[in-house]
């Protein structure tokens, strides 16, 4: 019988070693020119925070072309690097030019201590058949045509003003771009057309009519991305009054960019109804968009009708605090249907729970219309000076400032 003969142990090896070999080359294969980008975006981000010389360094070792860009720092001392962007093989460093001086900061006009308008919109109507003043949709303005609410739009970008979010505001965060100023949009009701679904798109998401608020804001988003285009959104019992897409439109504000607030279930006046259904309207909302999007809902209140119209009323504690049916409940901030722009959060003055609102309406500029309003704040608007964690404000307003804070730098205006 013949015995099968082994194979050379050596062939085994051979055949290993290819393997090797080939894993390696297809490894290389796979290692597209993106992965490098990633990394390298990835190391450029380290220097952040270290010198431009160190940076530099770095891009003549690896071939890589340094683009550098001076600006002001609070933060960073001189020659520090504030940030990175790395793209086509080219970093864009922004570097430090150390602390500011006041000429600077009278330059850009900056006022920290300025005020903040917060403009309260209800219906977005797609109509031109308007019989009112302007842009108005009914007698006291409160709804807007669809073409003036993209004018108001347009109208608050070129002034110089770039959105925030009402609760960003609330907590004394607010990240706008040096020489240019915060705006607040408040939406109250949840109307249809607000955020109106025409169906779904053949991917299965939802068709938002172009027409409505939202549709709107997602088009002057693309048009403007530097406005950082947010609002809030605040809902009675019926959130958008469509039953089919309710909580998907939830979903999509609270993952878009947007807020969900609370304005009650029912709407009352709270002026007319005692402190049990106080707690109920509240409460009930707020545990409804608890049910619906826990966590994800910011827990401000807008008043119906903008009662009650004191903070000594009965009703407001139970506004601010109170206990539905078991379900405990607590607002950080409530707002009025008020006619002039609120106060900086760093002013002494503020107040969180009982904020005012600009109505977004026409009226020939009168009676606080958005003409009247804007005309107004050019005689003491918030100017950023583009730092976020520090208060900026005029030597001569120190005695404006809350005190308990004490990230606050003042500077002398020039004559």
């Amino acid at each position: 019988m013949r015995k099968r003969r082994r194979k050379p142990k050596y062939k085994s090896f051979i055949i290993l070693v290819i393997g090797i070999i080939l894993v390696i080359a297809l490894s290389k294969t796979l290692f597209k020119s993106e992965d490098k980008d990633i990394i390298t975006a990835d190391v450029a981000s380290s220097y952040v925070g270290k010198k431009i010389d160190e940076l530099e360094l770095f891009g003549k070792d690896n071939n890589i072309k340094i683009e550098k860009n001076y600006q002001f720092s609070n933060k960073y001392k001189t020659d520090e690097i504030i940030s990175v962007k790395y793209k086509d093989n080219t970093i864009e460093a922004v570097i430090s030019k150390g602390m500011p001086d006041d000429e600077y900061y009278q330059n850009l006009k900056v006022n920290e201590l300025g005020n903040v308008p917060i403009m309260m919109y209800h219906g977005i109507v797609d109509t031109e058949n308007n019989k009112y003043t302007g842009g108005n949709v009914d007698k006291d303005g409160y709804n807007r045509t669809a073409n003036a609410f993209r004018k108001d739009l347009e109208f608050y970008y070129e002034k110089g003003y770039r959105m925030i979010r009402l609760v960003d505001y609330v907590n004394g965060v607010i990240d706008v771009k040096e020489g240019l100023s915060p705006i607040i949009l408040t939406f109250d009701d949840g109307d249809k057309n607000n955020f109106n679904v025409l169906g779904r798109n053949d991917d299965g998401s939802l068709k938002i009519d172009p027409n409505c608020a939202i549709g709107i804001l997602e088009e002057f988003k693309e048009k403007h991305p530097d406005m950082n285009v947010t609002a809030t959104f605040f809902v009675m019992d019926g959130i958008f009054n469509q039953s089919t897409y309710n909580e998907e439109i939830l979903d999509w504000l609270v993952n878009n960019g947007y807020d969900v607030g609370n304005h009650t279930t029912t709407h009352p006046d709270f002026t007319t109804i005692g402190t049990s259904k106080t707690q109920e309207v509240v409460g009930k909302m707020y545990q409804k968009l608890d049910d619906l999007i826990p966590g994800k809902y910011v827990k401000i209140v807008a008043l119906p009708y903008g009662s009650p119209y004191k903070k000594s009323h009965a009703n407001y504690s139970y506004i601010l605090k109170g206990n539905y049916n078991g379900y405990e409940y607590e607002t950080e901030s409530a707002l009025r249907v008020g006619w002039e722009p609120e106060v900086s959060p760093f002013h002494k003055n503020f107040d969180k729970q009982f904020l005012k609102r600009c109505r977004a309406y026409d009226n020939n500029g009168n009676e606080f219309d958005i003409e009247m309003v804007f005309k107004n704040l050019e005689k003491n608007r918030y100017i950023s000076d583009g730092d976020k964690d520090i208060i900026v404000i005029k030597e001569a307003d120190q005695s404006k400032i809350n005190t308990s804070l004490d990230n606050v730098i003042t500077y002398k205006e020039m004559k």
